[in-house]
């Protein structure tokens, strides 16, 4: 996400650097330029109108002619409004009541965009939180929508409402929320039924569950991936049926981005929450400051900590810290590396996040993958001895970690001499005063080894 986008405004960017002064016509340049990326990126037509002379009025005041550096104004500038523009929607927090109350937060939008695990992951969220939420499987068009929502209601260990032999959804979603009261569930996540296509049936139909239910939070469900469209259809929504925010699913996948621009430019409404992938926790709080910064390729550390501390557990880490302290380093620590790495949403999320994304190409990532899972099936072949101590791995445990790992005898080799590398540069780290001060200073005052 965002990474082709961030390469071509860095470029831009990079072209302004070490001009002691800027131009009305470098901005000009620098601009047009600007222009044709968030184009190219899919972002709406007037959107990009509005950005481009709001960016151009205030550049070429004399905040950034004038300024010591220009090249680094015109980055805060051009920063700046990409923050408003995404702020524009208006407040991007979910709006709950108090926990002694029940909340209801409604989802709709059409078929396939990916309400029930929307709703599923909001749950999971929500609980993770403190909360005591209870779904509601109030899509009575689709069968097995029921079917899959209790599924994952059952993988996330959160309740379900559900009556497979009610056929009026309007009076599911009151006695669902009776029900929540009742037993003192603080949210309510109704998942109502979607269509092919706007239709008045439909929006008749989620009228008719909001005026009995008043949620606090009405969420239109989009897939990023349908780009522009993602723009009329929830326009459309909001026309028809007033709502309070919306989540961008398949987030990830959308390898251009302007679909988030767009949306609260186009529809006024605020972006609440995206999906970041197929698991419980791949649902991410919208924050458009964090995004701006994604987009101009400066990452987002600050959601790349918060998502370690979710994922990786103090037992994990602990185990690693102890065995670095005492000079040990096996190859089950390497393997537990990886599962942390994979928790956080793999190796090209994180480099993403680090402002990197654009280090790697989508091949050379694929590279990247494709090394790792050769890594997996090698350490897989070995045995607990072999993992805690590799020196004894000689030519003919070599050859029965290959075979059992359908890889090579010079994969296995190419593996070791990898991991000693890791094994030495890890040893740097606990022994070197520096690259401890240095560590701290970036990750804060943790309890790194002496």
């Amino acid at each position: 996400m965002f990474e082709s986008l961030g390469r071509k405004i860095s470029g831009i960017f990079k072209s302004l650097s070490g001009k002691g002064r800027i131009s009305e016509r470098n901005i000009e340049e620098a601009v047009e330029e600007i222009k044709i990326a968030l184009l190219d990126a899919d972002v709406n037509l007037r959107v990009v109108r509005r950005f481009i002379n709001s960016t151009i009025e205030e550049a070429k005041g004399k905040k950034v002619i004038e300024s010591v550096n220009p090249q680094q104004m015109f980055t805060k500038i051009v920063r700046d409004k990409i923050e408003e523009l995404l702020k524009s929607g208006g407040e991007t927090s979910l709006s709950l009541r108090d926990p002694s109350q029940t909340s209801v937060v409604l989802l709709m939008g059409l078929q396939g965009n990916g309400k029930t695990t929307t709703a599923s992951k909001l749950a999971f969220k929500l609980k993770s939180e403190g909360r005591r939420p209870l779904l509601l499987a109030c899509d009575l068009q689709r069968p097995a929508a029921i079917d899959q929502l209790e599924t994952l209601s059952k993988q996330i260990d959160v309740p379900i409402f559900l009556d497979r032999n009610e056929k009026d959804p309007v009076a599911l979603s009151k006695r669902g929320l009776d029900y929540a009261k009742k037993n003192l569930y603080d949210v309510l996540i109704i998942d109502t039924a979607g269509r092919l296509s706007i239709d008045e049936a439909l929006m008749n139909q989620i009228r008719e569950i909001k005026d009995a239910v008043s949620p606090c939070e009405s969420l239109f469900v989009v897939d990023s991936m349908l780009g522009q469209i993602a723009c009329d259809v929830s326009k459309a929504f909001n026309d028809n049926v007033p709502i309070t925010g919306i989540v961008l699913t398949k987030f990830d996948s959308d390898s251009r981005g302007g679909v988030a621009m767009s949306l609260a430019g186009v529809v006024g409404k605020p972006i609440k929450f995206i999906g970041t992938g197929e698991k419980p926790q791949d649902l991410d709080e919208f924050h458009p400051d964090r995004v701006a910064n994604r987009i101009l390729g400066m990452g987002d550390v600050v959601s790349l900590v918060e998502k370690a501390e979710k994922e990786i557990s103090e037992k994990e880490a602990d185990r690693l810290a102890r065995n670095l302290k005492s000079g040990t380093y096996t190859i089950s620590d390497y393997l537990q590396q990886l599962d942390m790495q994979d928790k956080m949403g793999g190796a090209g999320k994180i480099l993403s996040m680090l402002g990197m994304g654009a280090v790697l190409d989508s091949k050379k990532l694929e590279q990247v993958k494709s090394e790792l899972k050769r890594e997996r099936a090698i350490i897989g072949s070995m045995t607990a001895a072999e993992k805690e101590n590799y020196k004894i791995i000689g030519p003919p445990r070599r050859k029965r970690i290959a075979n059992g790992s359908g890889t090579t005898q010079a994969d296995v080799e190419r593996f070791i001499r990898k991991f000693e590398k890791t094994k030495m540069m890890m040893q740097k780290v606990t022994k070197s005063k520096r690259m401890q001060a240095e560590l701290e200073k970036q990750f804060g005052n943790a309890d790194l080894p002496e």
